[in-house]
């Protein structure tokens, strides 16, 4: 066993974790029910323990101790005493190396051992026996940082929400890939900050890009022993340190740099946080950090048998964000990322976890609150997964102010509508202009409905038209795992073909689910690779696979892809030039400008507005709306800027079907600027008032009214 070695003074209880002060290193790490509290110093490789030191002193249930001869690059873990006894809610084994919860940097990689579980591992008592073998060799060590960087006059969180179009990514998937990244780069935050890849995003037309997780997370040991991994992410372990897989140079600041160069190319970074749950699963996972630090605070137990755990996550355990200190971490994790690492805003995975109480989920729970008031988290931009798996869960539109939710109902009724479903309608309008059923309460905006069609989670663009069934066989799991309501449509083949007529309506398909989302009032969200027709071979849950199946496929882009690639570009184009497709006040078809044109007009196909009849007609399957962007403080607009007028045309029909133009009692016609019949760059015509557009099966076609002259 090491000796103790190096000095150590009383130091302070604040601020938590490892801070460097220019002299020493001020260690201090939460506990309520430990009896003491070792700091374990390792070797520069992190391979021997050569002193543990017991922190000197507990001021409020902080353990805290001031080492003058530590410095960044120190590699660290602290081993808690405490009681061995789960039937009370306690796991305390100080023969576990435990990682430092507020660990800016890991050093090292995790090896699995069935010495990293704090019982013996095929026990016949199970969790309730007690293992005693020391877990340091191959466990990850907390590294002490420097903060400092020149951020020179970076920018954070300066783009408004109506301009904001989000590019869902995964960082090591999105450049491992792309052949103009530098090889040894790829996949990492240094592949990202290349200029090959934020000059791409640029052009795109992107303003956010939205990374699964990034903070440092564990690959589960059954999936580890399958040849698998958690590729996603969504099994944090460190919530201020990113995981060491993408850091290319094994230090923050290469990641603070590429954050810089992707705010210098106006793009800004949105995290995927995981603060419901953490990696060490339910009562028989590992004890690898919170559990063997403080497991009755930090883990939500079951009030009649704490030796289990609540789980409304469905990953065996839940987060106690109603404990002051749990709820203390997670909003310093929040606030390190946005001041030290320049992050913009966040999306928080499973959001409804974060704010249940004794009743169930809170809208005023501590942890949201704690967010409303915040004066840096309060202004970058917060973005909820408004579900989780526990009673009640399922809370879309109930985050009020200053929340953007991510609106799966949009994404299923735009499925549904150009899948061909019956009877669509009336939902379908309410989802493209905003949701208002959902969201127009207590003064929030469209903003606040986060429309997608496609994500992270389920069937690529590619797949959702290619595909009615999943095939997860890749996962191991009998293709039992992912989801069965995909409302996907094949188009007439499972899967690959060259029948070119399937081939082409795929095409369309897939240029009519892009052209509604942004062209939907709402804040946008594209998925990774949609732009060129990603696929994942119809995997709808590519959680565990990190190779072929998950990476963007850079090298497959041809003339094709490229001309897909340019239509979404046109989209956003479109998005930015007309702000009536961004409105910041919600439509209802009511309010009127001084021509007396109202905010949004439904018509159908031949010319006349929609009927109660009409929008119940199970076999309608073509819609027209006219939206007047200067009507009702719908945008920005100065008062006597021209009409923003236009018109949106949308058949989901088998069978080419003419629209009758509305005629206006001002203006020349209506110039047709986008029609998803083809992927060209539409030769841009004016139409008369009352002229028939014959629009093709499955196609949508975007006008603004040529005013006066």
């Amino acid at each position: 066993m090491p000796q103790t070695g190096p000095r150590v003074l009383p130091g302070n209880s604040y601020p938590l974790g490892a801070t460097w002060d220019g002299r020493g290193v001020n260690f201090a790490l939460f506990s309520a029910h430990a009896e003491k509290v070792e700091l374990c110093l390792f070797d520069p490789n992190g391979t021997r323990e050569r002193a543990r030191i017991a922190l000197p002193e507990c001021t409020d249930q902080v353990w805290h101790g001031y080492l003058p001869d530590a410095h960044p690059g120190t590699l660290y873990g602290y081993r808690v005493y405490g009681p061995y006894d789960p039937k009370r809610g306690h796991r305390f084994n100080h023969h576990k190396l435990l990682l430092d919860p507020y660990a800016c940097l890991l050093h090292g990689r995790l090896r699995w051992t069935d010495g990293h579980f704090g019982y013996r591992v095929g026990s016949p008592r199970a969790d309730l026996s007690f293992d005693r073998r020391d877990n340091a060799r191959g466990m990850w060590k907390c590294e002490v940082v420097d903060p400092a960087f020149s951020w020179g006059g970076d920018c954070v969180g300066a783009r408004p929400w109506d301009e904001t179009v989000i590019y869902e990514a995964h960082l090591r998937g999105l450049t491992l890939r792309h052949p103009a990244v530098e090889e040894r780069f790829r996949g990492t935050d240094a592949g990202l900050a290349s200029p090959a890849m934020i000059a791409y995003l640029k052009n795109l037309g992107i303003t956010a890009i939205e990374l699964l997780p990034v903070q440092a997370f564990l690959n589960d040991r059954y999936l580890v022993e399958k040849g698998l991994c958690n590729y996603w992410g969504y099994n944090t372990i460190a919530y201020f340190a990113p995981d060491p897989r993408y850091l290319a140079r094994g230090k923050l600041f290469a990641f603070k740099t590429m954050i810089a160069r992707l705010h210098d190319a106006g793009i800004e970074v949105l995290l995927d946080v995981v603060f419901n749950h953490t990696a060490e699963g339910n009562h028989l996972g590992p004890t690898l950090c919170f559990r063997g630090i403080d497991n009755a605070s930090y883990y939500r137990l079951q009030a009649d048998n704490p030796r289990y755990y609540t789980d409304d996550t469905g990953t065996g355990n839940t987060f106690n964000l109603g404990h002051p200190r749990v709820l203390q971490m997670a909003m310093d994790s929040l606030r390190y990322w946005a001041v030290h690492m320049h992050v913009d805003g966040f999306r928080f995975d499973l959001a409804t976890a974060l704010a249940r109480g004794p009743e169930g989920f809170n809208p005023h729970s501590s942890f949201l609150d704690a967010l409303r008031q915040d004066p840096v988290l309060a202004t970058r931009k917060l973005i909820a997964e408004p579900w989780d798996l526990g009673p009640g869960g399922y809370q879309l539109g109930h985050y009020g102010h200053g929340w953007s939710e991510w609106n799966d109902r949009y994404r299923d009724a735009v499925r549904r509508f150009w899948r061909g479903d019956a009877g669509v309608l009336p939902e379908l309008a309410t989802r493209l202009m905003g949701s208002a059923d959902l969201f127009d309460h207590d003064g929030r905006r469209p903003r606040a409905s986060l429309n997608f069609v496609t994500c992270h989670d389920g069937f690529t663009l590619t797949d959702l038209v290619s595909y009615e069934s999943k095939h997860n066989e890749a996962n191991g799991e009998d293709n039992r795992d992912g989801s069965d309501n995909n409302l996907s449509a094949n188009c007439g083949i499972e899967g690959e073909t060259d029948d070119p007529a399937i081939l082409d309506l795929r095409r369309r398909q897939r240029r009519n689910l892009l052209a509604t989302l942004l062209f939907s009032q709402g804040t946008p969200m594209l998925l990774a690779g949609d732009e060129f027709g990603r696929t994942q071979k119809g995997n709808n849950n590519a959680y565990c696979q990190d190779n072929e199946i998950s990476w963007l496929d850079w090298e497959r882009v041809g003339e094709t892809e490229r001309r897909e690639i340019a239509f979404v570009r046109r989209l956003l184009q479109l998005r930015r030039r007309h702000p009536a497709l961004r409105c910041s006040h919600f439509m209802h078809g009511k309010a009127q400008c001084e021509r007396g044109v109202k905010d949004v007009t439904w018509f159908a196909p031949e010319g006349s507005e929609m009927t109660p009849e009409r929008w119940q007609d199970p076999e309608a399957r073509a819609l027209g709306l006219m939206l007047n962007g200067n009507a009702g403080g719908a945008t920005a607009a100065e008062p006597h800027s021209p009409a923003e007028i236009l018109l949106l045309l949308l058949n989901a029909g088998a069978v080419a079907m003419p629209f009758k133009l509305p005629a206006l009692a001002f203006g020349n016609g209506w110039a047709c600027v986008l029609n998803t019949a083809n992927d060209a760059a539409a030769k841009v015509a004016l139409h008369a008032f009352d002229a028939a557009f014959v629009l093709d099966a499955h196609a949508l076609a975007l006008f603004h009214l040529v005013g006066d002259k």
